[in-house]
């Protein structure tokens, strides 16, 4: 079975891009699970308060989540690149 990644690497700098509808998928799950997350969190309803301190925590944690799972999704791993001359 071969490994199916999500995303290559950027041709300048450091990073990744999507490569597929997985990567895709993968980028707008975690905008719209944030997005919930905050808004649940932050809203000063009347029957709880709002816990900004928690928000940022769990925004934190998602995002440490989301970085390691690209990361071990992306075709040719994180590095720094130069464009099509990679050798300095």
């Amino acid at each position: 079975m071969s490994e199916s990644y999500w995303f290559r690497q950027r041709r300048y700098g450091l990073g990744a891009f999507p490569a597929n509808w997985k990567g895709w998928a993968f980028i707008g799950a975690y905008v719209v699970l944030l997005t919930g997350v905050m808004s649940w969190l932050t809203a000063d309803t009347h029957d709880r308060h709002a816990h900004p301190l928690a928000a940022v925590g769990i925004s934190i944690a998602m995002t440490i989540v989301f970085v390691y799972v690209c990361w071990i999704k992306t075709e040719g791993g994180w590095r720094w690149r130069w464009g099509d001359d990679d050798r300095r």
